[in-house]
């Protein structure tokens, strides 16, 4: 199977499976609104909003996951594949901004603590529970950004409501409703924490930084190694949605070097870069006594 097969299959994958979540988290947005009212939990409708926003922006990322499926054209030669990177951006910000929403709701509650209907509570947190969890149990190990920050999505759902079922149990033997917002924010925190991060590494990312996971020094010294190989410059590596990683080198060989030999210099690189998700590799081989026309244009 072909690095353009395998990039396919990946990019179905990750569609199907944030398909998956965004109907999963619309229909549990609806389920969490009706059961609002009927609990009369603030707690609840506020998180139903939050959910809300959530489904737009699962949508959105099903979307551009989609979108990025495209094949290249003229306009965008390496294909489509950075609008999944697009909607993992965008997805984060909206986390963010619905996370900054929970706390604004929490802390004031610190102050002002609300009686809950606790047994309304545990039958929707059991609930949501398992509609979050098996949403981000379908996207587990996929290594797109979009992808990863749609699990983060359903994570802090996740979290949520295991904060608001164990405020449930507590609330049903102890009246002490405070710890409803003392577990929120502390939930909050934690995934805010983390898709902070995973911000700042699409960030990263979009000004085509190397994957952190790749060691490009690395990857030179065993180009070193491939017999008739002198020296090599100008290697670049960048990603398209964190998932699907593209390279460019120079290879300075010996001046003796033939076709086989070129052959198999080409056969050594693809062996070293095999494991890597290399989609994209542009290869430029020069003798020893070649001037390099893009060290003449510095």
């Amino acid at each position: 199977m072909n690095n353009t097969t395998v990039e396919h299959n990946h990019a179905h994958n990750s569609t199907k499976n944030i398909k998956t979540a965004f109907f999963l988290n619309v229909g549990f947005t609806i389920f969490e609104l009706v059961g609002g009212l009927w609990t009369n939990s603030v707690a609840i409708l506020a998180d139903a909003i939050h959910d809300l926003g959530d489904s737009l922006s699962l949508g959105l990322a099903w979307f551009l996951q989609n979108y990025s499926k495209k094949d290249s054209d003229d306009k965008y030669t390496y294909g489509y594949a950075r609008f999944s990177l697009l909607g993992a951006l965008i997805n984060t910000l909206v986390l963010i901004t619905g996370s900054l929403f929970i706390l604004s709701e929490a802390i004031p509650r610190l102050m002002t603590p609300e009686e809950s209907n606790a047994p309304g509570m545990i039958l929707f947190a059991i609930v949501g529970i398992v509609v979050n969890g098996i949403a981000a149990f379908r996207l587990k190990g996929d290594q797109t950004m979009n992808a990863q920050v749609v699990t983060w999505h359903l994570l802090e759902d996740v979290l949520g409501w295991i904060a608001i079922l164990i405020a449930g149990i507590i609330l049903l033997f102890v009246d002490i409703p405070i710890i409803d917002p003392i577990l929120a924010i502390l939930f909050t925190l934690y995934i805010l924490y983390n898709v902070v991060k995973n911000l700042q590494v699409t960030l990263s990312l979009f000004l085509q930084s190397s994957p952190n996971n790749i060691d490009i020094d690395k990857i030179v010294d065993q180009f070193l190694q491939i017999e008739g190989v002198l020296s090599s410059h100008h290697t670049h590596l960048w990603s398209l949605d964190g998932e699907n990683h593209v390279l460019t080198t120079h290879l300075i060989i010996v001046e003796k070097a033939n076709k086989d030999d070129i052959i198999q210099i080409k056969r050594a690189v693809r062996k070293i870069l095999g494991n890597l998700n290399i989609t994209h590799l542009t290869l430029e081989i020069e003798y020893e006594n070649e001037k390099c026309r893009m060290k003449e244009e510095k």
